[in-house]
């Protein structure tokens, strides 16, 4: 079903849509971006995006439709499951007999089709519909949302009348009134189908965001941040309340950020959600994370690391005593990284203590402690008490302040082999963070073994498209990083012969399919490990900069996490755009 360029170019000229020298300026934009050709024609506005559409429908023999008036039957539309229609961009609007209508944007989304035929068990006929069309009916999933929540959307009691339009108000008997709010069914079936929806999509996050006219719901999945559902206002209250209510949070509390947690059972697993409530402008904002408790073991390998790297870990963690740092930025797997080196430790002849802030997953034999500071348990007096306990091993989930980083800094001295996070952009920017929560560069170089820095990216789906960079994107990507330097490691991992050139490295672009959202689907690690060798030692003695540091570092043989990148892209992992995303961030 591919529109043949030439074939279009034709159609183009036969109507009289773009002159010939349109075209030829067009063809040339389009080999350099990698775009399509009718894509550049609408981005220079030589030819309308409807008339385009309407072009290729012709050239395709395929029905052209046009839905931006309908109003889809909500048991037609539901065929097609949401998630499949926003990400593939494809609706169902008319079904007969056994025959479905869908309406389309891209006619070569052949395995699309095929997903929904074997789903659905009907006969599908597409019709290719403008974007405006497919977001009309794609809106309309939300109105369907809310005709399962109509009870609670249309409902308007006197306390939700009453907290909507005297929000500020303390009152007496506000929690209580609350707490009924949050028992009422309606307000459950809502928070009940908000988790439901985002455990089957395997969101990490859910963003319930209230703004003056409504209340916003977005889920993070694979590290994005995806617009899930907008309910009224009025409903703000109950779902606040019932969140809280299940948090053990207090009810009549508005003013101050408040932080719980609580477990469900669904789909056959146990997760547990940490809250964080804060006041904004128009109410509070809950952040809830997904925390799966059965999640499945993982491996160094699993989580994308590999050759020398990968050895440095494990020859660290054979170390009875000094520290092992993982730094990088909030959610980008540190805590899971530690969890796999100490499920790699577990065994019954250490004992492992940890001190976190949450416990994110529970694991058999090792003793792990939540921090409470608001009774005062910091992670300096759990460290400190730890210490009493006979730990062989222990996991600091995060070095925050001086006198925790002074107690961790002076347990891997005393015997003991530490693990913890730092929050740095790099490997080597975790010497000057040290550094400025007055631990001394000399204990600082007897104690630290190795440091890791990492981010995460989406992974590809099996089903990709293959190119090479042309010119211009690569004299794009020069003027922001070495790239002989990235050739150079490219050509020491084999990837490309010892005399090959960039025309040698295939990446791939992500392609849409029925069961990857955007063409991706999970994620996986890009790392720097560096590893504190003799001359390194030497400069944090010194007082080296984090760039003299790296420096030294990538003399030594480290490969960092944009040269991981490059390599997992050119390996067909991810995706160049995912290592330019992360990397510049």
């Amino acid at each position: 079903m591919r529109v043949d360029p030439q074939q279009l170019k034709a159609f183009l000229l036969d109507e009289k849509l773009a002159t010939s020298a349109q075209i030829e300026e067009a063809e040339k934009k389009s080999i350099q971006s990698g775009k399509k050709l009718g894509e550049v024609l609408v981005e220079e506005k030589i030819i309308g995006e409807e008339d385009l559409i309407k072009l290729q429908a012709y050239i395709l023999g395929v029905p052209y439709v046009n839905l931006e008036k309908e109003k889809i039957d909500p048991r037609v539309l539901q065929i097609i499951p949401e998630p499949i229609a926003r990400t593939h961009n494809i609706v169902a609007y008319k079904k007969a007999g056994q025959t479905l209508e869908v309406a389309m944007l891209d006619p070569e989304d052949l395995q699309t089709i095929e997903f929904i035929k074997k789903t659905a068990n009907l006969k599908i006929r597409p019709r290719l519909a403008s974007p405006a069309s497919i977001q009309t009916i794609l809106k309309q999933y939300q109105k369907s949302l809310e005709v399962e929540f109509g009870e609670i959307i249309k409902k308007e009691t006197p306390v939700l009348t009453a907290y909507a339009e005297e929000e500020r108000a303390i009152l007496a008997e506000e929690g209580e009134d609350l707490k009924k709010i949050a028992e009422d069914l309606p307000i459950i079936k809502i928070v009940d189908t908000l988790i439901k929806h985002a455990v089957l999509q395997k969101a990490s996050d859910i963003h319930i965001e209230p703004s003056e006219k409504e209340v916003m719901v977005r889920y993070r999945i694979d590290g994005i941040l995806r617009p899930a559902m907008t309910l009224p206002f009025q409903v703000k209250a109950g779902i606040i309340a019932r969140i809280k209510v299940l948090s053990n949070l207090k009810l009549d509390e508005h003013r101050l950020p408040q932080d719980g947690r609580f477990k469900i059972d669904m789909e056959g697993q146990r997760i547990s959600f940490r809250v964080s409530v804060l006041p904004v402008y128009d109410g509070e904002k809950i952040v809830m994370r997904l925390l799966p408790e059965s999640a499945s073991k993982f491996t160094l390998e699993q989580l994308g690391f590999f050759g020398e790297g990968l050895e440095l870990i494990k020859r660290s963690i054979k170390k009875p005593t000094g520290m092992i740092l993982v730094t990088g930025p909030t959610g980008s797997g540190k805590t899971t990284t530690l969890y796999t080196v100490l499920e790699m430790l577990n065994t019954s002849e250490v004992n492992i203590s940890t001190v976190e802030d949450p416990i994110e997953y529970r694991i058999e034999g090792i003793n792990q402690t939540q921090v409470r500071p608001h009774i005062g348990l910091t992670f300096a007096n759990g460290l400190r008490s730890l210490l009493r306990q006979d730990p062989n091993i222990i996991m600091v989930g995060e070095i925050r302040d001086e006198e925790t980083a002074s107690l961790a800094v002076n347990a891997s001295l005393t015997g003991h082999l530490v693990l913890s996070t730092l929050h740095t952009n790099s490997a080597a920017g975790a010497l000057p963070r040290l550094l400025d929560m007055k631990v001394e560069p000399f204990l600082i170089a007897s104690t630290v073994n190795i440091i890791t820095a990492q981010r995460l990216v989406r992974t590809l789906c099996p089903e990709k498209e293959a190119y090479v960079l042309s010119k211009s994107e690569l004299d794009n990507l020069a003027k922001e990083f070495d790239l002989d330097a990235i050739l150079k490691i490219l050509r020491t991992q084999k990837i490309v012969p010892a005399d090959g050139g960039w025309q040698d490295v295939k990446f791939y672009r992500p392609k849409r399919a029925a069961e990857c959202a955007d063409g991706y689907k999970g994620r996986i690690g890009i790392h720097e490990v560096m590893n504190v060798s003799e001359a390194i030692k030497a400069l944090i003695v010194k007082g080296a900069t984090s760039g003299e540091i790296e420096k030294k570092a990538k003399e030594e043989g480290m490969i960092t996490m944009l040269e991981d990148g490059f390599i997992k892209a050119a390996q067909g992992i991810t995706s160049l755009e995912e290592i330019l995303r992360v990397t510049r961030e």
